[in-house]
C-alpha cells in the first residue's frame, strides 16, 4: 500500500546516533531540528524544515536525564503539531517511568500512565517502544502502540556463539514470560530464579528452579540499572552452573554500581541493545552493544507502507 504523505525521520538530542542509523537504513536523510538548553534550564526546540502534511517519526529514548529528555520529546510533538505534520509517530526505544506502572502501595502515582497521557494529549499519533517493563502499559494508550522486542537481535548474536549447553535464565518471576519466549526462540530450556526485593537497590535470591548444573546461563531481562541482577549470578554458580555467565539485557541504563560488579570473574559478557546511548565512560571490556536500528527502520517502513507488523511481533505470541 502506498502512502501519499512523505516519510520524515527526526531525532531529539537523547540518541542522535540511533536516529542517524535508522535514517541510513531507510536510505533517507535525517531531518534538521535544534534543541537548545537555556541558562535557566528551560528547553527550547525548533523544527528547521517544513513538515506540513508529512508523516513524522521522532526518535527519542527517554534515558538519563529522564525528565529533560521527556520534556524535550513533548515539546517536539507540540512543534510538529503546530507545523501541521500529518502524523506524529513517537519512537521511544526506552520508555520512561515504565517500572512505575501500578500502585504497589497506597498513595503512589502510576507514573507510566501519566507519561502515556501526556504523549497522547500533546498530539502523538502512534507510539513505538522496545521491551517495556510491563506489557500492560500498552493499555494506557488509546492511540496505536507497537510493542517491539530486541529478542531477535539477541537471538542472532547468541546463535553465533559456541556455548556449552546454554540455558535461558529468568532473573525473577516477573520476567518468566519474557524469558520463556526467548528460550522458545532459541529452542533452549528455561531456568527460573525467584528473588525477594528488600528495597529499590537490594534483592535476595531465595530459590532457583530448573536444571542448571554444567550449563552456561544466559540471563534475559529488560533493564539493567544498578546491577542488582549481577548480585544473583553467584547463586547460579553455587548450584552448579558453569562460571561463564552471559547477560542479555535490552536497556543499558548502567548506573556506576554496575561496573564494579561486572569485574566478577564468573561474568563472561553483558550484551545490551543501543536503545540508550552508551557513552565512552560507560564502556567496559565485558560490554557488547547490539544495534536495534535495522529493526526500528523495518518497523517504520512497514507502518508507513501500511504493511503488517506481524513478522516483527510473531515471536511475542
Amino acid at each position: 500500500m502506498s502512502n501519499l504523505h512523505p516519510l520524515r525521520i527526526f531525532s531529539g538530542s537523547a540518541h542522535p546516533e540511533l536516529g542517524e542509523a535508522i535514517a541510513k537504513a531507510l536510505n533517507r536523510p535525517l531531518g534538521h531540528c535544534t534543541t537548545t538548553r537555556l541558562p535557566d534550564s528551560e528547553i527550547h526546540v525548533m523544527v528547521d524544515e517544513l513538515v506540513r502534511d508529512d508523516d513524522v517519526y521522532i526518535i527519542q529514548p527517554c534515558s538519563e536525564p529522564v525528565n529533560d529528555h521527556l520534556m524535550e520529546l513533548l515539546l517536539y510533538i507540540d512543534a510538529f503539531r503546530r507545523a501541521s505534520a500529518h502524523d506524529i509517530n513517537v519512537v521511544i526505544p526506552y520508555f520512561p517511568y515504565a517500572r512505575q506502572e501500578r500502585m504497589a502501595r497506597g498513595r503512589e502515582a502510576i507514573s507510566a500512565r501519566m507519561v502515556a497521557t501526556m504523549l497522547e494529549t500533546m498530539g502523538a499519533s502512534r507510539v513505538i517502544y522496545i521491551d517495556i517493563h510491563a506489557e500492560a502499559t500498552q493499555g494506557f494508550f488509546s492511540i496505536p502502540v507497537d510493542p517491539l522486542s530486541a529478542m531477535m537481535v539477541f537471538a542472532r548474536y547468541f546463535r553465533s556463539l559456541d556455548l556449552v549447553d546454554p540455558v535461558i535464565v529468568a532473573p525473577d518471576v516477573g520476567r518468566t514470560k519474557l524469558a520463556s519466549r526467548f528460550a522458545r526462540l532459541l529452542n533452549l530450556p528455561l531456568v527460573l530464579m525467584h528473588k525477594r526485593r528488600m528495597s529499590f537497590h537490594q534483592v535476595e535470591t531465595v530459590a532457583i528452579v530448573g536444571d542448571i548444573e554444567g550449563r552456561t546461563p544466559i540471563i534475559f531481562d529488560d533493564v539493567i540499572a544498578g546491577g542488582s541482577v549481577l548480585t544473583q549470578i553467584e547463586g547460579l554458580v553455587d548450584v552448579g552452573a558453569r562460571p561463564e555467565v552471559y547477560l542479555a539485557i535490552t536497556h543499558p541504563v548502567l548506573l556506576p554500581s554496575v561496573f564494579k560488579r561486572l569485574d566478577a570473574p564468573h561474568i563472561k559478557q553483558l550484551v545490551v541493545a543501543n536503545t540508550i546511548t552508551v557513552p565512552i565512560e560507560k564502556r567496559h571490556p565485558k560490554l557488547k552493544v547490539l544495534s536495534v536500528a535495522p529493526m526500528l527502520a523495518e518497523a517504520i517502513e512497514r507502518i508507513h507502507g501500511g504493511e503488517s507488523m506481524g513478522p516483527l511481533l510473531q515471536h511475542l505470541g
